[in-house]
């Protein structure tokens, strides 16, 4: 048993503050496998927990962070074995239990996927839960008759976590890729992940006019939610899908039934949180795959535990480009 350093949170009279501390490895919650965390990362969600927003965390002190990578330390599961590359995602880790900002965690084994050959998990924890939603989205759009050479396939919020790997795993799959954004100057960004064409967050931001607008989209994948959302449903070319998987822009969604009467538009809700063990084996192997690691690596920025505090005010205010990697061993 050994201290490790965290990032804990403390609630005091309403207000969240944080704090770099050293616990010890017996006030960790109970579980079958502890893991030697390498790194961690930033999504929107740890965004809104290390500022206190929405109640996502119940009980302080607490250590956030809702997704980790590292080696397997103890295992009491025959899943896992110590010396086992492992990543965890979802599963409310970093908000109901201790999560990923700490150089140690312990967690049940079915939370918990192999690290699939080809991604370090350095890269692991680039992709997150906003790349892992990312490549759900995809899958489930090819599903539901998704094809490269089919048209356009838009991406809202393309320069996030979930944007901007969406638009790189698209692109590297032949499709054509329409990078939606409110930073005009980000363009040649979006270029370099694999975007043809760069659509104007106004664009889409507009309430719609009239229940069905000209037809455009083969498929999208929408990070806003909102207006947008409902501006993208009705612009769908018949049968197309809009894979939804976030609400940047709102969780209001003012839209009718009619896209989905006349033109048979699918509306595809993606939930990485509890997402079945099977498929994020599977989607995880699609990043190794699919996603290709040069736009990943150009897209990240590497930080310490120490910078997140700033970096969580940015990232719920849409300032941060790209990919956070939280590194637990820099100080």
């Amino acid at each position: 048993m050994s201290d490790f350093r965290a990032l804990v949170l403390d609630e005091a009279d309403g207000k969240v503050t944080s704090r770099i501390a050293m616990l010890p490895e017996s006030a960790l919650p109970p579980g079958e496998v502890t893991v030697d965390v390498a790194y961690s990362t930033l999504n929107y969600k740890d965004g809104m927990i290390l500022n206190g927003i929405g109640r996502l965390v119940r009980k302080y002190p607490h250590v956030p962070g809702v997704d980790f990578a590292g080696i397997v330390a103890q295992s009491d599961s025959a899943l896992f074995k110590p010396g086992d590359a492992v990543v965890l995602t979802g599963w409310r880790v970093g908000e109901t239990q201790w999560g990923g900002y700490g150089a140690k965690a312990r967690v049940k084994a079915s939370q918990l996927v192999k690290l699939p050959p080809g991604l370090s998990a350095k890269q692991a924890m680039a992709v997150g839960t906003a790349g892992f939603c990312a490549i759900l989205a995809v899958m489930a759009l090819e599903e539901h008759g998704l094809k490269p050479g089919a048209g356009e396939v838009l991406v809202t919020g393309a320069t996030g976590g979930v944007g901007s790997i969406a638009t790189a795993v698209l692109a590297s799959l032949g499709y054509d890729v329409a990078a939606s954004t409110g930073r005009a100057e980000l363009g040649d960004y979006l270029r370099s992940l694999g975007a043809r064409t760069i659509v104007g967050r106004a664009e889409l931001a507009k309430a719609p006019t009239r229940p069905l607008d000209a037809e455009r989209w083969a498929g999208a994948v929408d990070a806003v939610g909102g207006l947008t959302l409902a501006t993208v449903l009705t612009q769908l070319r018949y049968g197309g899908s809009v894979a939804s998987c976030g609400l940047a822009g709102g969780s209001d969604l003012p839209t009718t039934v009619i896209p989905f009467l006349l033109r048979g538009a699918n509306l595809l809700g993606i939930d990485s949180v509890m997402c079945p063990v099977e498929r994020r084996v599977t989607a995880w192997g699609r990043l190794a795959r699919d996603l290709p690691l040069a736009k990943l690596d150009a897209m990240t920025e590497t930080v310490p535990l120490t910078a997140l505090p700033a970096l969580a005010t940015r990232i719920l205010a849409g300032d941060i480009r790209g990919r956070v990697v939280v590194d637990l061993n820099e100080s």
